[in-house]
């Protein structure tokens, strides 16, 4: 009896029943509490799935299951305000195909997506470097991958440039290998120079001994004969020892003597040519 007085002062008695309106803050009422349930139970699944699974398919499952309700349950909102489902479904398909043709970038991105998931290059945690960004992994959708770059950007790549790149995942392997490039002056001894090398990483505790560390001759340079020294770190440590080991080796060289050179430039006039005169000339104060 409230509802229709209310109805009547406000003129609306005639548009729309006390029973319709009913059925309206009804059918707000299932929206509202099934949207609280179907967060509940996304998270329940989440956890469920995260004590099993990895945190990308927790991730995953979690999305699922909260997306799954929300349409199951705006289906039982509309028909419970009288809305044909048949005609929903109906209308729905054709939208379906009218945006599957209109957004054809975004079915192959969410094609390149489901071959992401399948092959799993990466999960969430993972640090990667593609396109340009190098950062942590914060998922993988269906659509786009997001980064956290270590400046702390945020950073979205479609799943197609992705599939279509080159990716470096650098923390999939548990071992890094650090590579420092070298050049020492030609007189010095190649032979002392590996040992004084070796001993760096003997004494630094980060450097493994299985894989040993790695010796190699690149050649002769303009200015220096050129080396390679790498060693092995676990990947958690890979900074620290990339750190480490270069001023380590400069502290040795300064200690042992050995020269690490300034780049050389010899200038020569030819054969047949003297060579080029050289006059000093001695600088005169005026008294």
């Amino acid at each position: 009896m409230v509802l229709n007085k209310f109805l009547h002062d406000m003129g609306l008695s005639g548009l729309v029943t006390g029973a319709q309106l009913a059925d309206f803050f009804r059918a707000l009422l299932i929206l509202g509490v099934g949207l609280l349930l179907a967060r509940l139970l996304s998270t329940l699944a989440w956890r469920v799935a995260g004590s099993r699974l990895g945190k990308q398919e927790s991730m995953l499952v979690r999305r699922f299951v909260f997306y799954g309700l929300v349409v199951l349950l705006v289906a039982v909102t509309l028909h419970r305000l009288g809305f044909q489902l048949s005609v929903l479904l109906g209308a729905a398909g054709i939208l379906t195909v009218a945006i599957g043709f209109a957004s054809q970038t975004s079915a192959s991105n969410l094609i390149s997506g489901l071959f992401l998931i399948a092959e799993r290059p990466f999960v969430v945690g993972d640090i990667i470097s593609v396109d340009g960004a190098t950062g942590e992994v914060l998922s993988v959708d269906l659509l786009s991958v997001k980064l956290r770059t270590y400046d702390n950007l945020y950073v979205r790549i479609p799943n197609e440039t992705i599939i279509k790149t080159r990716i470096n995942n650098l923390t999939h392997f548990p071992l890094r290998r650090v590579d420092v490039k070298i050049g020492v002056a030609y007189k010095e001894d190649l032979a002392h120079v590996r040992a004084v090398l070796m001993k760096v990483a003997e004494i630094n505790p980060l450097c493994l001994e299985e894989p040993p560390p790695l010796f190699i001759f690149m050649g002769f340079g303009d200015s220096a004969l050129e080396m390679q020294f790498s060693v092995w770190g676990m990947r958690t440590n890979y900074l620290e020892l990339l750190n480490t080991v270069h001023m380590e080796i400069k502290a040795a060289f300064d200690l042992e003597g050995i020269e690490i050179p300034f780049p050389h430039r010899t200038l020569y006039a030819g054969s047949a040519t003297g060579p080029l005169p050289i006059r000093v000339v001695e600088e005169r104060t005026d008294q």
